[in-house]
């Protein structure tokens, strides 16, 4: 767990984070950019908050250049969620090194249960848990996981020095992989099932120019080869491709599991239905982020800061009401 202890900003104004043990006005559950851009906002509300997470700064910690956020020409994803999140924590959330397996609620209060056995006790929760990255679905793929079947080129990129790796897809997470990868393996094969990478022209362009990079399109792989660590693929064409490595990047979906009892309301791709003001069917849990159906489908971190802002928002107003009723 990580407390964060008390210290005045610029006003001299001491700011006292909460403890986990109690009541919190809000709980956030993920660490991403919606979650710490949520903790900034209910911070500076001065709403008692505590983010959970066990992946400090989501999926975009493994990008090692973002170049579209506003006020920065670049800066890796690790930097930026760091910066992200010691500002929320300058603001007095509590940031807990913690996982959230379940979410009920009891009265007018949601008690969550952590990884740890540890219960949390919150008003409101904001659900910002972000999109589980997807498999091919292959035989052995989890077995081969870890020993050359890989979902993070910014981990594991290294270990492939001089080596000859694939990438699978044709978003600009994949784009990006490939680029990343590039720097290190010998060769860099790019297989899409469609005719032409959809990724940012911008990123194309760059790997269209990279010698190392070979696009394979219309082709899936159906079966991956090697004893104890991955060794090659084969193609759904027939053809066979030996393989030092092979990085899965074909998108993600929203994992249900954790909110599904309470009755939030998704649409039939999973994701949570959530009006303009982020907040879900089911009173008092707002919804911000990837996993949402708002903004149009934009999953872009500059939306996912706004979605984070509008949630921790409208968790205030509905706090302001409260206190004003009970007066």
């Amino acid at each position: 767990m990580i407390v964060m202890v008390e210290q005045e900003d610029k006003k001299g104004h001491v700011i006292h984070p909460p403890k986990a043990d109690e009541l919190l006005d809000i709980a956030i559950i993920g660490g991403g950019m919606a979650g710490a851009t949520a903790g900034i906002y209910s911070g500076r509300y001065l709403l008692k908050t505590a983010l959970f997470t066990k992946t400090k700064g989501g999926a975009i910690v493994d990008s090692p250049d973002v170049e579209n956020y506003p006020g920065f020409k670049t800066i890796s994803g690790y930097e930026l969620m760091s910066r992200v999140l010691n500002q929320a924590q300058h603001y007095g959330t509590l940031i807990v090194d913690e996982i959230i397996e379940s979410i009920e609620k009891q009265g007018d209060v949601f008690v969550l249960e952590g990884s740890s056995g540890k219960e949390y006790k919150a008003k409101q929760v904001i659900l910002a848990t972000g999109l589980m990255r997807r498999k091919l679905g292959l035989q052995r793929e989890d077995e081969l996981a870890g020993k050359g079947v890989s979902y993070c080129a910014t981990c594991d990129g290294f270990f492939y020095k001089d080596k000859v790796v694939g990438v699978v897809g044709g978003s600009d997470a994949a784009a990006l992989s490939a680029i990343l990868l590039s720097k290190y393996a010998s060769k860099v094969y790019i297989i899409y099932r469609r005719g032409k990478m959809r990724c940012e022209p911008y990123w194309l362009k760059i790997l269209e120019d990279d010698p190392k990079v070979e696009f394979i399109y219309n082709a899936n792989i159906s079966e991956l080869k090697g004893k104890d660590r991955l060794e090659g693929v084969t193609l759904d064409t027939g053809k066979e491709l030996d393989l030092d490595g092979l990085f899965i990047e074909i998108g993600a979906e929203p994992s249900t599991d954790l909110f599904a009892p309470l009755g939030v309301e998704t649409d039939e791709r999973g994701y949570v239905k959530v009006n303009e003001e982020m907040k879900t069917n089911v009173p008092r849990i707002y919804a911000a982020g990837d996993l949402t159906t708002g903004s149009a489908g934009f999953k872009q971190l500059v939306v996912a800061a706004a979605e984070g802002a509008i949630a921790a928002t409208s968790a205030y107003h509905y706090a302001k009401k409260e206190l004003n009723n009970a007066r």
